[in-house]
């Protein structure tokens, strides 16, 4: 099949369960649907791995960038000067944390020290595996990244509600 519409294809799997997401509720539903959506075929081994043109990676990157950075303005400064230290206690701990944990099932389970450090690191999927894929360990980083993610999304919105009630996300709806 032409890897034009092999990419056609796992946008349309992404799109469709993304949108169907919507209706649940979950926040970040349509990131979660998409990723579940592209996953779930590209696993069904029904298609050929996705070949991105040459840049596709980065042009999305820029846009995700763009649309985070449109939403620093004035106020959030103004909230970063009371929440620096909190981010710079956040920051070190997540760090730290996750050379431990990578250090930890390298040593444990065997995975290679570079895969479990990249997969432990705290970031976004799509950086950590830009990372990896420089290091040539960028589809299993994305794996680890995929999975952390994904269950993220799912748990978090969950646990913030019983322990935050009335938080202003209710997803059971």
């Amino acid at each position: 099949m032409p890897s034009l519409v092999t990419l056609l294809l796992y946008l349309l799997a992404g799109a469709g369960l993304g949108s169907v997401m919507l209706l649940t509720g979950v926040p970040a539903a349509p990131l979660l649907g998409a990723i579940l959506g592209a996953g779930f075929l590209s696993v069904s081994g029904q298609l050929d791995v996705a070949a991105w043109p040459l840049g596709t990676k980065t042009v999305l990157g820029i846009g995700i960038g763009t649309v985070i950075g449109t939403g620093i303005n004035k106020e959030t400064l103004g909230e970063l000067q009371l929440l620096w230290k909190p981010a710079l206690i956040i920051t070190i701990t997540l760090l730290l944390a996750g050379i431990l944990v990578g250090l930890l099932i390298s040593r444990f389970l065997g995975v290679e020290k570079i895969v479990a450090l990249l997969g432990a690191a705290p970031g976004g999927t799509i950086g950590m595996s830009l990372v990896g894929a420089e290091f040539g360990v960028g589809a299993a980083v994305a794996a680890l990244h995929a999975v952390r993610l994904i269950t993220v999304l799912l748990l978090i919105p969950a646990i913030v509600n019983f322990l935050a009630p009335g938080s202003g996300v209710d997803i059971s709806k």
